[in-house]
């Protein structure tokens, strides 16, 4: 309360109240019991109580040694047959009151039964005879016990408000660091769809074109038939393109399951129609299923056929083959698919660790729970293997050769 009042201008109370405390030690040296005269003269407990109060100078940086000259001077002063009032014990219980504030409970505990044991001690030998031994006992331990619990009160409430602050700005930081978060991983999402949309569409229509311009003087015919198939590429990109765009504009609430229509959301039930939309890029598919066929999660559904999907543009891109297989195997807990080119022959084929299509897929593996590997078997060719739960949990993990 007395740290409170001064707090805006702490040199003005850092001075003004020893000068208080010493203004009250006149009077407090003149208190005698009724009927009786002074035992001592009044300068000596003015001149103790100056000297403690010059102490309380340094009670913010050093209360314990403040305290201890306060203690001392208090000490004198019963020990002289002064009766220990408020008046002359102010500067030890001010004292008393900044080491509870600026110290731990023991140290101001300890200090505080100290200064009582030594004021009834000495009060019960030196003090005025004719003063009631109830003063004497319990007027210094109610004195000295108050500021030290106020103190204590006081520091232990500011350290509760400093808590609630820093968790307060630690939540803040929290929601912060996982907005951005969140941000940065729907904007890695929607880069993926792109990236899958435009890379598989765009070079089925950029060969389904060159076919074209290839067999439109000697076969007209099957040239139209090609350029027919071509619309239907745009025309599939271009809604590929309007959904995944789409989702940009649902609320921040919704999730990406529930924010897709299954319409919208290609899935392994789509695989034949892709597989069949590489055929007039010169590749043939051959997709086989082993085990009994499981429902997965939306999430596993769509990883799995745009694995697939970017596999197989890769093969088309970068291998020198006219044949690729997809092989679905369900097991007990997983799906293990499974693109495998068997040629030896190949263009810029690229590494595993580069290329965004790779990436690509091991990011999607990695958020639906599973584990993809993807290099060059013994065998020859190339092999992209990708292992998924039916309903992803735990902490996804990675796998990469």
């Amino acid at each position: 309360m007395i740290d409170i009042l001064f707090r805006c201008r702490p040199r003005l109370g850092d001075t003004a109240l020893p000068l208080g405390l010493f203004a009250c030690s006149f009077p407090g040296s003149l208190v005698t019991l009724p009927g009786s005269d002074p035992a001592v003269d009044w300068w000596p407990g003015v001149l103790l109580t100056g000297l403690a109060c010059v102490a309380l100078l340094w009670r913010r940086n050093r209360p314990r040694a403040a305290t201890a000259v306060a203690m001392a001077c208090a000490t004198v002063v019963s020990a002289l047959g002064y009766i220990l009032t408020v008046l002359l014990l102010g500067p030890l219980m001010t004292a008393l009151y900044y080491l509870a504030l600026r110290t731990d409970r023991r140290t101001a505990n300890t200090f505080a039964f100290a200064s009582i044991v030594c004021l009834i001690s000495v009060a019960l030998v030196a003090g005025p005879g004719d003063e009631p031994l109830v003063l004497k006992l319990l007027g210094p331990a109610a004195w000295l016990l108050l500021p030290v619990t106020l103190g204590t009160t006081t520091r232990l409430r500011g350290a509760y408000l400093e808590a609630v602050q820093s968790r307060a700005e630690h939540a803040e930081r929290t929601r912060e660091e996982e907005t951005r978060h969140r941000v940065t991983a729907e904007r890695m999402r929607i880069a993926r769809d792109l990236h899958d949309v435009v890379a598989h569409h765009v070079l089925l229509a950029n060969l389904q074109a060159g076919t074209v311009s290839r067999m439109l003087p000697a076969r007209p015919g099957e040239a139209g038939k090609i350029a027919a198939e071509l619309t239907t590429t745009t025309s599939s990109a271009l809604r590929e393109l309007k959904a995944t765009v789409g989702l940009l504009r649902h609320d921040a609430d919704r999730t990406t399951e529930s924010a897709r229509t299954p319409e919208r959301t290609p899935g392994l039930a789509r695989l034949p129609e892709l597989a069949a939309s590489f055929r007039h890029a010169g590749l043939t598919v051959a997709v086989t299923t082993e085990g009994r066929v499981r429902t997965l999660s939306a999430g596993a559904d769509l990883t799995a056929y745009r694995i697939v999907q970017e596999a197989l543009t890769n093969v088309t891109k970068h291998a020198a083959v006219d044949t690729a297989a997809v092989r679905l195997v369900y097991r007990a807990d997983d799906l293990l698919v499974s693109v495998v080119n068997d040629g030896t022959a190949y263009a810029n084929t690229p590494s595993p660790g580069g290329g965004y299509g790779l990436i690509g897929m091991r990011e999607r593996a990695r958020s639906a729970g599973g584990r993809i590997r993807a290099g060059r078997p013994a065998q020859g060719g190339f092999e992209v293997v990708v292992e998924l739960p039916y309903h992803p949990h735990g902490h996804p993990q990675e796998a990469a050769v």
